[in-house]
């Protein structure tokens, strides 16, 4: 396989992983970077630790979507991470529920 083959083998694996991404992510409540991963969950906890003067961070998962192209299964049911930098996690915005006939919910 040549580096041009790679390349366009990788771009289409993200291509798709991107496709799969936007077609789910309304399923999860939660954005979680870490500083090796990007996950989709819909529930996270993230406690603070601390070892012998060094703080980290352990991340707690559940019903959770990894972004990683070279995993065969990206849904997980229970996900932990502990790390030394920083996590970012954002609530994900859920539109109002739209209702047959056009009236909307939550409004």
């Amino acid at each position: 396989m040549s580096a041009e083959d790679l390349e366009k083998y990788e771009t289409e694996m993200e291509l798709t992983l991107y496709k799969e991404y936007r077609d789910i992510v309304a399923q999860f409540s939660y954005v979680v970077e870490t500083e090796r991963r990007f996950y989709l969950a819909n529930s996270v906890d993230v406690a603070p630790r601390n070892a012998e003067g060094e703080i980290y961070f352990e991340v707690r998962m559940s019903d959770a979507w990894v972004w990683d192209m070279y995993r065969p299964a990206r849904f997980v049911k229970n996900v932990r991470v502990l790390t030394f930098k920083d996590v970012n996690i954002e609530e994900l915005d859920k539109p109002d529920l739209r209702l047959p006939g056009g009236d909307t919910f939550g409004s």
